[in-house]
Protein backbone atom coordinates (compact mmCIF):
# COMPACT_ATOMS: atom_id res chain seq x y z
CA UNK A 1 0.00 0.00 0.00
CA UNK A 2 1.45 3.40 -0.97
CA UNK A 3 2.01 5.87 1.82
CA UNK A 4 -0.23 8.90 1.63
CA UNK A 5 0.99 12.35 2.43
CA UNK A 6 0.16 13.98 5.73
CA UNK A 7 -3.31 15.51 6.15
CA UNK A 8 -3.79 18.91 4.50
CA UNK A 9 -5.14 21.26 7.14
CA UNK A 10 -5.42 25.02 6.83
CA UNK A 11 -3.65 26.83 9.64
CA UNK A 12 -2.98 30.52 10.05
CA UNK A 13 0.43 30.23 11.70
CA UNK A 14 2.16 27.07 12.95
CA UNK A 15 2.63 27.07 16.67
CA UNK A 16 5.94 26.25 18.28
CA UNK A 17 6.39 22.53 18.97
CA UNK A 18 4.97 21.58 22.34
CA UNK A 19 5.76 18.53 24.45
CA UNK A 20 2.11 17.57 24.93
CA UNK A 21 1.68 15.41 21.81
CA UNK A 22 4.71 13.32 22.74
CA UNK A 23 3.53 12.84 26.30
CA UNK A 24 0.08 11.98 24.97
CA UNK A 25 1.52 9.40 22.60
CA UNK A 26 3.82 7.89 25.20
CA UNK A 27 1.17 7.51 27.87
CA UNK A 28 -1.87 6.58 25.75
CA UNK A 29 -3.29 4.16 26.27
CA UNK A 30 -2.43 4.77 29.92
CA UNK A 31 -2.53 1.05 30.59
CA UNK A 32 0.40 0.22 28.30
CA UNK A 33 3.10 0.41 30.98
CA UNK A 34 1.27 -1.31 33.90
CA UNK A 35 -0.02 -4.13 31.72
CA UNK A 36 3.46 -4.84 30.40
CA UNK A 37 4.77 -4.75 33.96
CA UNK A 38 2.00 -7.12 35.05
CA UNK A 39 2.87 -9.71 32.39
CA UNK A 40 6.61 -9.60 33.09
CA UNK A 41 5.83 -9.62 36.81
CA UNK A 42 3.92 -12.89 36.52
CA UNK A 43 6.83 -14.54 34.71
CA UNK A 44 9.20 -13.19 37.35
CA UNK A 45 6.97 -14.42 40.20
CA UNK A 46 7.05 -17.91 38.69
CA UNK A 47 10.84 -17.65 38.39
CA UNK A 48 11.02 -16.70 42.07
CA UNK A 49 8.73 -19.63 42.90
CA UNK A 50 11.09 -21.98 41.04
CA UNK A 51 14.28 -20.50 42.50
CA UNK A 52 15.58 -19.05 39.21
CA UNK A 53 14.73 -15.37 39.69
CA UNK A 54 17.11 -12.70 38.37
CA UNK A 55 16.19 -9.06 39.03
CA UNK A 56 18.49 -7.54 36.35
CA UNK A 57 17.16 -9.86 33.65
CA UNK A 58 13.57 -9.23 34.77
CA UNK A 59 14.14 -5.47 34.36
CA UNK A 60 15.68 -5.96 30.92
CA UNK A 61 12.76 -8.18 29.87
CA UNK A 62 10.30 -5.50 31.00
CA UNK A 63 12.13 -2.69 29.20
CA UNK A 64 12.52 -4.61 25.94
CA UNK A 65 8.82 -5.57 25.99
CA UNK A 66 7.65 -2.08 26.85
CA UNK A 67 9.84 -0.35 24.26
CA UNK A 68 8.49 -2.59 21.50
CA UNK A 69 4.94 -2.12 22.76
CA UNK A 70 5.32 1.68 22.76
CA UNK A 71 6.82 1.54 19.25
CA UNK A 72 3.64 -0.28 18.20
CA UNK A 73 1.50 2.47 19.75
CA UNK A 74 3.46 5.17 17.90
CA UNK A 75 3.12 3.18 14.67
CA UNK A 76 -0.64 2.81 15.11
CA UNK A 77 -1.06 6.56 15.59
CA UNK A 78 1.16 7.29 12.58
CA UNK A 79 -0.93 4.89 10.51
CA UNK A 80 -4.18 6.51 11.61
CA UNK A 81 -2.92 10.04 11.00
CA UNK A 82 -1.77 9.22 7.48
CA UNK A 83 -4.28 6.61 6.24
CA UNK A 84 -7.42 7.67 8.13
CA UNK A 85 -6.88 11.33 8.97
CA UNK A 86 -10.44 12.25 8.02
CA UNK A 87 -11.88 10.06 10.75
CA UNK A 88 -10.17 12.13 13.47
CA UNK A 89 -10.15 9.18 15.84
CA UNK A 90 -7.72 11.09 18.07
CA UNK A 91 -8.63 14.75 17.41
CA UNK A 92 -5.98 16.17 19.70
CA UNK A 93 -3.22 14.48 17.68
CA UNK A 94 -4.70 15.58 14.36
CA UNK A 95 -4.90 19.15 15.73
CA UNK A 96 -1.27 18.91 16.89
CA UNK A 97 -0.27 18.01 13.33
CA UNK A 98 -2.27 20.97 12.05
CA UNK A 99 -0.60 23.34 14.52
CA UNK A 100 2.86 22.04 13.69
CA UNK A 101 3.34 20.76 17.22
CA UNK A 102 3.58 17.20 15.91
CA UNK A 103 5.44 16.24 12.74
CA UNK A 104 4.52 13.02 11.01
CA UNK A 105 8.11 12.60 9.86
CA UNK A 106 9.28 12.98 13.44
CA UNK A 107 6.63 10.53 14.60
CA UNK A 108 7.93 7.99 12.11
CA UNK A 109 11.50 8.52 13.32
CA UNK A 110 10.49 8.19 16.96
CA UNK A 111 8.64 4.96 16.16
CA UNK A 112 11.81 3.39 14.82
CA UNK A 113 13.86 4.88 17.66
CA UNK A 114 11.70 3.12 20.25
CA UNK A 115 11.85 -0.06 18.20
CA UNK A 116 15.64 0.22 18.12
CA UNK A 117 15.67 0.71 21.89
CA UNK A 118 13.65 -2.48 22.27
CA UNK A 119 16.01 -4.42 20.02
CA UNK A 120 19.07 -3.01 21.80
CA UNK A 121 17.70 -3.84 25.23
CA UNK A 122 16.70 -7.31 24.08
CA UNK A 123 20.19 -7.89 22.71
CA UNK A 124 21.52 -7.51 26.24
CA UNK A 125 19.64 -10.71 27.06
CA UNK A 126 21.48 -12.76 24.40
CA UNK A 127 23.97 -14.26 26.90
CA UNK A 128 21.08 -15.36 29.13
CA UNK A 129 18.52 -16.39 26.52
CA UNK A 130 20.62 -17.25 23.47
CA UNK A 131 18.64 -17.86 20.31
CA UNK A 132 15.34 -17.40 22.14
CA UNK A 133 16.03 -13.68 22.73
CA UNK A 134 15.57 -12.73 19.05
CA UNK A 135 12.67 -15.20 18.80
CA UNK A 136 10.73 -13.44 21.56
CA UNK A 137 11.69 -10.06 20.12
CA UNK A 138 10.56 -10.98 16.61
CA UNK A 139 7.20 -12.21 17.91
CA UNK A 140 6.71 -8.91 19.73
CA UNK A 141 7.64 -6.82 16.69
CA UNK A 142 5.38 -8.81 14.36
CA UNK A 143 2.49 -8.52 16.83
CA UNK A 144 2.97 -4.75 17.20
CA UNK A 145 3.53 -3.95 13.52
CA UNK A 146 0.78 -6.23 12.27
CA UNK A 147 -1.94 -4.82 14.50
CA UNK A 148 -3.09 -2.14 12.05
CA UNK A 149 -0.70 -2.09 9.09
CA UNK A 150 -1.62 -3.51 5.72
CA UNK A 151 -4.63 -5.25 4.19
CA UNK A 152 -4.07 -8.39 6.28
CA UNK A 153 -3.57 -6.68 9.65
CA UNK A 154 -4.81 -8.40 12.79
CA UNK A 155 -7.70 -5.94 13.03
CA UNK A 156 -8.81 -6.55 9.44
CA UNK A 157 -8.62 -10.29 10.05
CA UNK A 158 -10.71 -9.89 13.20
CA UNK A 159 -8.09 -11.37 15.56
CA UNK A 160 -6.64 -8.22 17.13
CA UNK A 161 -8.04 -9.00 20.58
CA UNK A 162 -6.64 -12.52 20.52
CA UNK A 163 -3.20 -11.20 19.59
CA UNK A 164 -3.29 -9.12 22.76
CA UNK A 165 -4.43 -12.13 24.77
CA UNK A 166 -1.54 -14.19 23.40
CA UNK A 167 1.08 -11.47 23.89
CA UNK A 168 0.15 -10.40 27.42
CA UNK A 169 -1.09 -13.78 28.60
CA UNK A 170 1.57 -16.04 27.10
CA UNK A 171 4.51 -14.55 25.20
CA UNK A 172 5.58 -11.86 27.67
CA UNK A 173 5.16 -14.20 30.63
CA UNK A 174 7.05 -17.06 29.01
CA UNK A 175 9.75 -14.71 27.75
CA UNK A 176 10.29 -13.15 31.17
CA UNK A 177 10.51 -16.58 32.77
CA UNK A 178 12.84 -17.99 30.12
CA UNK A 179 15.46 -15.24 30.26
CA UNK A 180 15.69 -15.71 34.02
CA UNK A 181 15.53 -19.50 34.18
CA UNK A 182 17.60 -20.55 31.16
CA UNK A 183 21.06 -19.76 32.63
CA UNK A 184 20.19 -21.78 35.73
CA UNK A 185 18.87 -24.78 33.82
CA UNK A 186 21.11 -25.05 30.74
CA UNK A 187 23.62 -23.34 28.48
CA UNK A 188 21.67 -20.90 26.26
CA UNK A 189 24.84 -19.06 25.27
CA UNK A 190 25.95 -22.10 23.25
CA UNK A 191 22.85 -21.90 21.06
CA UNK A 192 20.88 -24.45 23.08
CA UNK A 193 17.15 -23.99 23.57
CA UNK A 194 16.73 -24.78 27.25
CA UNK A 195 13.51 -26.76 27.24
CA UNK A 196 13.43 -26.95 31.04
CA UNK A 197 13.04 -23.15 31.01
CA UNK A 198 9.82 -23.50 29.00
CA UNK A 199 7.57 -25.36 31.47
CA UNK A 200 3.88 -25.80 30.74
CA UNK A 201 2.86 -23.68 33.75
CA UNK A 202 4.71 -20.68 32.29
CA UNK A 203 2.44 -20.86 29.22
CA UNK A 204 -0.78 -20.84 31.24
CA UNK A 205 -0.10 -18.85 34.41
CA UNK A 206 -0.62 -15.54 32.58
CA UNK A 207 -3.84 -16.50 30.81
CA UNK A 208 -6.07 -14.73 33.38
CA UNK A 209 -4.20 -11.49 32.69
CA UNK A 210 -4.47 -12.12 28.95
CA UNK A 211 -8.23 -12.55 29.30
CA UNK A 212 -8.57 -9.25 31.17
CA UNK A 213 -6.32 -7.38 28.70
CA UNK A 214 -8.47 -8.81 25.92
CA UNK A 215 -11.35 -7.02 27.65
CA UNK A 216 -9.37 -3.76 27.64
CA UNK A 217 -9.25 -3.96 23.87
CA UNK A 218 -12.89 -4.99 23.72
CA UNK A 219 -13.93 -1.84 25.58
CA UNK A 220 -11.84 0.32 23.25
CA UNK A 221 -13.54 -1.35 20.31
CA UNK A 222 -17.00 -0.78 21.79
CA UNK A 223 -16.35 2.96 21.98
CA UNK A 224 -14.98 3.05 18.41
CA UNK A 225 -17.56 1.02 16.47
CA UNK A 226 -18.25 3.70 13.86
CA UNK A 227 -14.62 4.58 13.13
CA UNK A 228 -13.51 0.95 13.18
CA UNK A 229 -16.20 0.06 10.65
CA UNK A 230 -15.02 2.96 8.46
CA UNK A 231 -11.44 1.68 8.66
CA UNK A 232 -12.51 -1.82 7.68
CA UNK A 233 -11.51 -3.29 11.03
CA UNK A 234 -13.41 -6.45 11.94
CA UNK A 235 -13.53 -6.04 15.71
CA UNK A 236 -15.97 -8.03 17.83
CA UNK A 237 -18.41 -5.12 18.33
CA UNK A 238 -18.31 -4.35 14.58
CA UNK A 239 -18.97 -7.97 13.63
CA UNK A 240 -21.28 -9.05 16.44
CA UNK A 241 -22.86 -5.90 17.82
CA UNK A 242 -22.98 -4.36 21.28
CA UNK A 243 -24.93 -7.07 23.13
CA UNK A 244 -22.70 -10.03 22.19
CA UNK A 245 -19.59 -7.92 22.83
CA UNK A 246 -20.79 -7.19 26.35
CA UNK A 247 -21.43 -10.89 26.90
CA UNK A 248 -17.91 -11.62 25.65
CA UNK A 249 -16.53 -9.20 28.24
CA UNK A 250 -18.32 -11.09 30.99
CA UNK A 251 -17.20 -14.42 29.52
CA UNK A 252 -13.52 -13.45 29.60
CA UNK A 253 -13.87 -12.34 33.21
CA UNK A 254 -15.37 -15.73 34.08
CA UNK A 255 -12.38 -17.40 32.43
CA UNK A 256 -9.96 -15.17 34.36
CA UNK A 257 -11.54 -15.99 37.72
CA UNK A 258 -11.95 -19.71 37.02
CA UNK A 259 -8.31 -20.31 36.08
CA UNK A 260 -6.84 -19.83 39.59
CA UNK A 261 -8.93 -22.80 40.75
CA UNK A 262 -7.28 -24.91 38.05
CA UNK A 263 -3.87 -23.61 39.09
CA UNK A 264 -4.68 -24.72 42.64
CA UNK A 265 -6.21 -28.14 41.97
CA UNK A 266 -4.51 -29.01 38.68
CA UNK A 267 -1.04 -27.43 38.72
CA UNK A 268 -0.11 -28.00 42.34
CA UNK A 269 -0.09 -24.44 43.65
CA UNK A 270 -1.38 -23.86 47.16
CA UNK A 271 -4.64 -22.11 48.01
CA UNK A 272 -2.71 -18.82 48.06
CA UNK A 273 -3.15 -18.84 44.28
CA UNK A 274 -6.79 -17.88 44.88
CA UNK A 275 -5.80 -14.43 46.17
CA UNK A 276 -7.00 -12.71 42.95
CA UNK A 277 -10.58 -13.54 43.92
CA UNK A 278 -10.32 -10.52 46.24
CA UNK A 279 -10.71 -8.34 43.13
CA UNK A 280 -14.19 -9.71 42.35
CA UNK A 281 -15.91 -6.51 43.59
CA UNK A 282 -13.85 -4.52 41.08
CA UNK A 283 -14.89 -6.90 38.32
CA UNK A 284 -18.55 -6.62 39.31
CA UNK A 285 -18.33 -2.83 39.25
CA UNK A 286 -16.74 -2.95 35.80
CA UNK A 287 -19.52 -5.14 34.46
CA UNK A 288 -22.13 -2.81 35.93
CA UNK A 289 -20.47 0.17 34.23
CA UNK A 290 -20.33 -1.75 30.94
CA UNK A 291 -24.05 -2.43 30.96
CA UNK A 292 -25.17 1.00 32.19
CA UNK A 293 -23.03 3.14 29.87
CA UNK A 294 -23.78 3.81 26.19
CA UNK A 295 -21.10 2.24 23.97
CA UNK A 296 -19.91 5.62 22.69
CA UNK A 297 -19.17 6.73 26.28
CA UNK A 298 -17.66 3.51 27.62
CA UNK A 299 -13.98 4.37 26.92
CA UNK A 300 -13.20 5.26 30.60
CA UNK A 301 -13.87 1.59 31.38
CA UNK A 302 -10.74 0.70 29.39
CA UNK A 303 -8.18 1.98 31.95
CA UNK A 304 -10.46 0.76 34.72
CA UNK A 305 -10.32 -2.76 33.27
CA UNK A 306 -6.54 -2.44 32.95
CA UNK A 307 -6.37 -1.47 36.63
CA UNK A 308 -8.40 -4.56 37.45
CA UNK A 309 -5.88 -6.62 35.47
CA UNK A 310 -2.97 -5.03 37.34
CA UNK A 311 -4.49 -5.70 40.79
CA UNK A 312 -5.44 -9.22 39.72
CA UNK A 313 -1.89 -9.89 38.52
CA UNK A 314 -0.26 -8.47 41.66
CA UNK A 315 -2.35 -10.81 43.81
CA UNK A 316 -1.76 -13.73 41.45
CA UNK A 317 2.00 -13.08 41.59
CA UNK A 318 1.81 -12.98 45.39
CA UNK A 319 -0.09 -16.27 45.37
CA UNK A 320 2.55 -17.84 43.13
CA UNK A 321 5.40 -16.76 45.41
CA UNK A 322 3.55 -17.77 48.59
CA UNK A 323 2.95 -21.21 47.12
CA UNK A 324 6.67 -22.07 47.49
Amino acid sequence: MNERSSPQVAVSAPAAPAPFPWVRLLLHPAHSLPTTAAAVGLGSALALHDGVFSFPRAVLAFLASWFIHVAGLFWENYWLLTRHAGLREHPELADAVARGALSLAALRRVTFTWLALGILTGSLLLPAAGVMAPVFGAIGIIAAAGYCAGPVSWTRLGIGEFIFLAMFGVVMVVGAYYVQAAPFLGHPGSGEVVRAALPFRAFVIGLPLGAIINNVMLVDDLSDIAVDRAKGWRTRPVCWGVGPARLEYVGWLLVAYALPFWFWRGLGFSAWILLPLATLPLAAAAVRQLYTTPPADVEPLSPRTATLGLFFSVLLAAGIVLSR
